[in-house]
């Protein structure tokens, strides 16, 4: 069988290109070894934010802080709440994947697929899922193979069991308690999760703060939001083995000062990171180059070093984000089906993690602005600061925004905030267009919503904005 193109993987980048090349007119075919439609919608974001929002609406039960309204929050009937989850993913998968193939009008091949042939000749071997094998030959090839969670080599972690990111969210009942193994985004999102929905959990992080790798005043800001919440934080700490007990799993952890100490959990859920799935593929045989983790290693246009294979997603180990699968995948195709030279501007991605407050970043850091030789000056904006989280009665968190000294050319935006992943599309724009803070100080933003947050954040740069009113322009 020959095609223009052969795609490996049926997630967020495969569709994008498949749907690119299928409105071009071309031939495409894709190989899935698992479930049409990769993590996002399985395994990801889709059930990870509908047991979220479930999540949300028990804790604001059971902590309502309006005066004159009283509310209560039950026990958690885990497994109707997973069938709930389980049922809004297989009409998500439909709808959004299996039915829309069909539309588009190409063949997905259930099976596993290597390469083989030459680096001038490469073909694609599939191990059919319900027997046999197939050989497909194509103009191109995109392998859009996705992430999987990394396990932590952690001595007696196998034997005693752990759960992942994937496992979590197939529990039917809850543990009593909980370690979470990982403070950036997946961790902190399934932490807070299992936390309000009852069970006791704690957080062990590698690193000296959570949200690592945001702004030190976005990981003070979730910190005490975790602490206020009862979510348990250990910072700087290592783990260094685990082993089944008759209740649960002991963990020896090592904590910062560097003493061990031993605690018990009911479960261990491994979050410290995804990897790209590349095992078995067989890159070498086709030329196709790996990085450190597994990575495949492709330029700027998506090409891997061999010009017929390309690659995009999550498996070129790049920003985690099914958007930027997408984008990379639809380029990936137009690229290899008609040389369109099309590549993306990373400068204004936005970055959400769906704690609540959330986490949303645009651009670089403080830090990251300095280490670009450029100097930089910023201003931290307190939600008391903005009348919507006043009025809401939650003024966790904070804004930040870092600007060009001199210039005052925004670079970066960073919010703490219930909102924030709604608001950070705004600041987004704000950086692609290369705004000022002046600019952004005199642009429009609605009364009480908290993109208004933004406009504050900017006029702090020249005034003391805890002291303005609605009226000021």
């Amino acid at each position: 069988m020959r095609y223009d193109l052969a795609i490996t993987g049926s997630g967020g980048a495969a569709f994008a290109a498949a749907i690119t090349a299928r409105d071009a007119g071309a031939s495409v075919v894709m190989i899935e070894r698992g479930t049409v439609g990769g993590t996002c919608v399985n395994t990801g974001c889709v059930p990870s934010k509908a047991l979220l929002a479930a999540a949300a609406a028990r804790h604001d039960a059971a902590s309502q802080h309006f005066p004159g309204i009283t509310t209560q929050a039950g026990p958690v009937d885990m497994a109707a709440l997973a069938g709930g989850k389980d049922d809004l993913v297989a009409a998500m998968r439909t709808g959004k994947y299996v039915d829309l193939a069909a539309d588009y009008g190409w063949e997905i091949i259930a099976g596993t697929a290597r390469f083989a042939g030459t680096a001038d000749a490469p073909v694609l071997q599939v191990r059919l899922n319900d027997g046999g094998t197939a050989t497909i030959e194509a103009g191109h090839y995109l392998v859009a193979t996705g992430a999987a969670p990394w396990i932590p080599p952690i001595i007696g972690f196998a034997d005693a069991g752990y759960l992942t990111s994937t496992t979590a969210m197939e529990l039917t009942e809850l543990p009593e308690s909980m370690l979470v193994i990982g403070g950036n985004a997946v961790g902190l999102e399934l932490a807070q999760l299992f936390a309000r929905l009852g069970v006791t959990v704690t957080i062990a992080e590698a690193l000296d703060r959570l949200a690592p790798f945001d702004e030190p005043g976005v990981s003070a800001a979730i910190e005490d939001v975790f602490d206020d919440e009862g979510i348990g934080i250990l910072t700087a700490a290592a783990v260094m083995s685990v082993r089944a007990g008759t209740s649960g799993r002991s963990v020896i952890i090592k904590t910062a000062g560097g003493e061990e100490r031993e605690l018990a959990y009911g479960q261990i859920l491994a979050a410290a990171g995804r990897r790209p799935v590349t095992a078995g593929l067989n890159l070498d045989a086709v030329g196709v180059k790996t990085g450190g983790h597994g990575e495949i290693l492709a330029d700027e246009y998506q090409r891997t070093a061999n010009p017929r294979i390309w690659a995009a997603g999550d498996v070129t180990g790049g920003p985690q984000f099914v958007y930027t699968a997408a984008a990379q995948g639809s380029r990936a195709a137009a690229n290899a089906l008609h040389n369109a030279g099309r590549t993306l501007d990373y400068a204004a991605l936005p970055r959400v993690t769906f704690t609540s407050p959330a986490i949303a970043s645009a651009g670089l850091t403080e830090a990251e602005l300095l280490r670009t030789g450029v100097a930089c000056d910023c201003r931290v904006l307190p939600l008391s600061a903005v009348p919507r989280a006043v009025v809401g009665r939650d003024t966790r968190g904070v804004i930040k925004l870092v600007a060009e000294a001199g210039t005052g050319r925004i670079r970066g935006v960073h919010a703490v905030a219930d909102g924030a992943g709604e608001m950070i599309t705004a600041a987004s724009y704000a950086i692609r267009a290369q705004m000022t803070v002046t600019d952004l100080a005199e642009a429009w933003a609605p009364y009480l919503t908290m993109s208004e947050g933004l406009r504050l954040a900017a006029q702090a740069f020249s005034r003391d904005v805890s002291r303005l009113s609605c009226c000021a322009a």
